[in-house]
């Protein structure tokens, strides 16, 4: 079984890296041009799911267990509501950013960059949540299917 995906295996080692790579670029790149966190977190979660497509569902929750997924989704909302939350606390409208620099600007740019990382989180592990989600349930389906030949079988 393992000498039939070889050929994968060794593409996706040599992808992967690149995949995480760009979409650091379209998160980091997503305030001067075309990207930014809803992108960036589709391009992260394609990764990993290529790495849990080739090496498993099982591999995938090694290198990426739930706990972490579920951090992540909670991380990134937090992050969108609290920039929201602390423009309110400090006089402004929710998602009004530019009371949190000294210059309008900086302000913009800071409450931008970190709404995009809040949903580049959240959109990520959602991905991935609801992929491990329906790969499991394949699994089981298959694996209940496997059961129900053999029982008629004998």
């Amino acid at each position: 079984m393992m000498q039939h995906k070889m050929i994968l295996r060794v593409v996706s080692k040599l992808l992967i890296p690149f995949i995480l790579l760009f979409g650091l670029y379209v998160q980091w790149h997503g305030d001067f041009g075309p990207g930014g966190g809803f992108q960036a977190g589709v391009i992260f979660a394609s990764a990993f799911v290529l790495y849990g497509l080739i090496y498993g569902l099982g591999s995938l929750r090694t290198v990426l267990p739930s706990w972490v997924t579920r951090l992540f989704l909670s991380l990134g909302v937090l992050i969108y509501s609290g920039v929201g939350v602390v423009c309110m606390l400090m006089g402004a409208k929710f998602l009004d950013y530019y009371v949190l620099s000294s210059t309008e600007h900086g302000g913009q740019h800071l409450g931008i960059m970190l709404v995009e990382i809040g949903v580049g989180m959240t959109v990520f592990a959602g991905i991935v949540t609801i992929f491990c989600a329906f790969a499991g349930r394949a699994a089981a389906d298959m694996y209940q299917g496997d059961g129900d030949q053999e029982e008629s079988n004998s």
